[in-house]
């Protein structure tokens, strides 16, 4: 099974700052992760900097394999109380999954999370923590299994208290109104992304809003325990130009979607595979080449100029409207994703004329790569040819 984790959020309207942080990371080769929401007292920078400093508290100690329980109990005891509001500086939602479906979760402060199975909402268990240092706070504990579709969601009290005090909602969206959102969306779209779902959650709170502006913080991030969505990227001929045929059909029996990266590349698939390139002009957006079409193939673009932009749109976070942008799409919307990177060596690319940021197509994709692994939660696979 593969875990799908996502994350959304907007700022406090008028703010500069998030006042909530979200942390994760994977293990690929253990099966494991964790992920760490935390809402800062207030919005604004002095909110980002504790809730910043309490998910990376918390990540770095489960990282190091400290149980989560004992991990959240040294934050919970060590974060201070506001000495006008007295309350805790930061609350904190934790989760550390395994690839099994065993899952622990620990909240201190945060709404409680929402477990969905099979349509309904699960009402698990929980031990209940109290600090020793600070008497109103306290832990709660949960251990659960998950099972093929089920969908775990935690967010921020922005969320739940989205147009508190309002005409409509005087006591806020609270947990119900979440799980409404939740459900209608998950009938319309039962495949739907983590992704796109904490997405969903986060403007649907925002429009809860009279004027459609955040009061607090608006953050969530949603998991998804289901089949792994395999994606395969082809970009660059092969160093042997006869193994040109035993690679295009290793890449048409490909199990999933698949794209193609560079011109050279696409004609020796369309050659090999007997499919014609079509061109679509009217999506020549930007200062990249068009997108192309091949019966087949989900994507078709340029190859180190499309690339080379998608590595900086991906460490920036953005999504343009041009070949760039359907290829991170392309990318996010997977889970697994395999390379297939040609080690023949393209004369264009050494052309004094060309600008320097353009790298070999190596050493794109190793970067491309690093990010999608340690910032977008994939798990990614390049093969040399």
């Amino acid at each position: 099974m593969f875990v799908d984790v996502d994350f959304a959020q907007e700022k406090k309207y008028n703010q500069n700052a998030y006042g909530d942080y979200f942390a994760s990371k994977r293990f690929p080769e253990t099966g494991r992760l964790i992920a760490v929401l935390s809402d800062g007292l207030g919005s604004g920078i002095k909110a980002n900097i504790l809730a910043s400093m309490t998910a990376t508290m918390l990540l770095r100690f489960i990282e190091e394999e400290v149980d989560i329980k004992k991990a959240c109990e040294i934050v919970m005891n060590s974060l201070p109380v506001c000495q006008v509001r007295k309350i805790s500086y930061s609350t904190f939602s934790a989760m550390h999954c395994k690839e099994d479906g065993k899952v622990k979760i620990v909240e201190e402060g945060n709404p409680q999370f929402i477990w969905i199975s099979d349509g309904k909402v699960m009402e698990p268990e929980c031990t209940v923590v109290d600090s020793v240092n600070f008497p109103n706070r306290h832990m709660h504990l949960y251990n659960i299994k998950l099972k093929e579709g089920d969908r775990l969601i935690f967010c921020s009290d922005g969320v739940t208290q989205a147009a508190l005090g309002s005409r409509n909602l005087k006591l806020g969206l609270r947990r119900e109104g979440l799980i409404k959102i939740i459900l209608d969306e998950l009938q319309e779209d039962p495949e739907i992304s983590s992704r796109d779902l904490s997405k969903t959650i986060v403007r649907q709170a925002i429009l809860t809003e009279p004027d459609r502006k955040p009061k607090d913080d608006v953050s969530c991030f949603c998991v998804y325990f289901r089949q792994p969505r395999n994606s395969i990227i082809f970009t660059g001929p092969p160093y042997h130009q006869n193994k040109d045929n035993y690679y295009a059909n290793l890449f048409k029996s490909f199990k999933g979607k698949k794209a193609i990266c560079g011109g050279t590349t696409a004609s020796l698939i369309s050659r090999e595979l007997n499919i014609p390139i079509k061109v679509d002009m009217s999506l020549n957006i930007g200062k990249l080449p068009a997108v192309s079409y091949m019966e087949g193939i989900d994507l078709v673009t340029e190859g180190i100029l499309t690339l080379t932009k998608v590595l900086d749109d991906l460490e920036k976070g953005i999504i343009a409207e041009d070949a760039a942008g359907k290829l991170i799409d392309f990318m996010l919307d997977s889970d697994c994703i395999t390379f297939m990177v040609g080690a023949k060596i393209n004369q264009a690319h050494y052309d004094p004329n060309m600008p320097i940021e353009i790298e070999i197509r190596k050493n794109i994709i190793k970067k491309i790569e690093q990010v999608l692994t340690t910032k977008y939660m994939k798990k990614v696979v390049i093969k040399y040819m």
